[in-house]
């Protein structure tokens, strides 16, 4: 293995010989079934100078580059000024909440508008394609290459023993589901499986039809994706989702952002932090790598602003190791537990955590069982980072 080189912007101890995981050959391929993922990218790694701060006039470029070149200058225009808007349609491209009150003009960022792009692209697949394209020869093209080649245009099918997809009408196709749910034993054996970011009009009319079935089993990928979190949520804290809103955003102290990604997987998240940073929040992001979008960031919706370096964002970067979250917490739990303790008791909410908590006793013997030197080894952050974060505490 090649000796690790460390990086201000890297997790120590990333590349520990006694840790490292041997390569696994053909691990794309699920148990069973080769192809069932798309092949490994051959493309090499480049290496460059990274942007040093996230948005601006680029951002800007590439929303319209994308943007033109998908769905037409016209239609690009249209489409992104009914994005995210009270009477227009929600983005597809994360959960981020849209505001209450009033709403910007553009409501949404350079990857939403890739994703709509991406969406109402004019390119079509047309059954031409598929009579060309079998299906082994798509199980070995990408995901990016899928995707580019458009919408599909047809209901399509593969007929048993057949390498391809067909098109049939319609009717066909509505007839082929139907009886394949007219001849389940019991309609508990059907699952109505639907896109999280289904419309509601839509999702509404698939439950009515699910339960005419006389069924309710209606999985989307919300439950997929929040299933345990809001299971083990609703165990500690008592509900199954988050407690806080965008506005909080602007009145909080400080802010940790843990193993997330603002700039790259919902850049409107990017706002609120600068709200927050600008009326002097501590921003604290614990993640092996320091993304440009927490270093500093050019609001698009402020043209002067834009001219300039941009607000910092993260006021402290704690690069831990991959699967270390656990080992640093406790480790800033360790030190605000001995500031507090070094203080007689006034560092931490003692009334709160009297009256609105369980298992503190177990939980403080737990802390105090820990030795440095696993916390250090398995989180990768050295101590001397991690007393300024046991400094910060809620307020309110």
């Amino acid at each position: 293995m090649p000796e690790h080189q460390h990086d201000e912007n890297s997790a120590p101890n990333q590349a520990d010989e006694e840790d490292a995981k041997p390569h696994v050959t053909g691990a794309h391929h699920a148990q069973g079934a080769p192809g069932a993922e798309p092949p490994l990218e051959e493309t090499p790694a480049k290496q460059g100078h990274r942007h040093r701060s996230a948005a601006g006039l680029y951002s800007i470029w590439e929303t319209t580059k994308r943007g033109s070149r998908l769905m037409g200058a016209k239609r690009s225009f249209k489409t992104l000024l009914a994005l995210n808007q009270k009477d227009g349609f929600d983005c597809p491209s994360c959960a981020w909440p849209d505001p209450d009150g009033e709403r910007k003009t553009a409501e949404f960022c350079e990857n939403g508008a890739k994703a709509v792009a991406a969406e109402a692209t004019r390119k079509r697949v047309t059954p031409e394609f598929f009579a060309s394209h079998s299906i082994p020869d798509l199980l070995n093209e990408t995901d990016r290459w899928l995707d580019e080649q458009g919408r599909i245009t047809n209901p399509m099918l593969r007929r048993r023993g057949s390498d391809r997809y067909e098109p049939v009408s319609w009717d066909e196709a509505l007839q082929i589901v139907g009886r394949a749910l007219a001849g389940l034993a019991s309609p508990d054996e059907a699952v109505f499986y639907t896109s999280g970011r289904a419309s509601n009009e839509a999702a509404f009319v698939y439950g009515l039809m699910a339960r005419q079935v006389g069924t309710n089993n209606l999985p989307d990928c919300s439950n997929m994706c929040h299933e345990s979190s809001g299971l083990g949520l609703t165990e500690t804290i008592g509900v199954g989702k988050s407690t806080v809103k965008i506005e909080d955003f602007s009145h909080a102290d400080s802010i940790f952002v843990i193993g997330q990604n603002p700039g790259t997987c919902h850049p409107r998240m990017l706002t609120e932090l600068q709200k927050a940073a600008r009326n002097g929040c501590k921003i604290v992001s614990v993640n092996p790598l320091s993304e440009t979008g927490l270093l500093r960031f050019k609001n698009p919706q402020e043209p002067l602003h834009m001219l300039g370096r941009g607000t910092p964002i993260a006021a402290l970067f704690l690069p831990v190791r991959v699967n270390g979250d656990i080992a640093l917490l406790k480790g800033i739990m360790k030190e605000m537990l001995d500031a507090d303790r070094a203080s007689g008791g006034l560092r931490l909410a003692h009334d709160f955590i009297e009256h609105h908590t369980e298992g503190w006793d177990d939980f403080v013997r737990d802390l105090d069982a820990e030795t440095w030197d696993v916390i250090l080894k398995e989180s990768g952050v050295s101590r001397s980072r991690t007393p300024p974060t046991s400094r910060s505490r809620p307020s309110g």
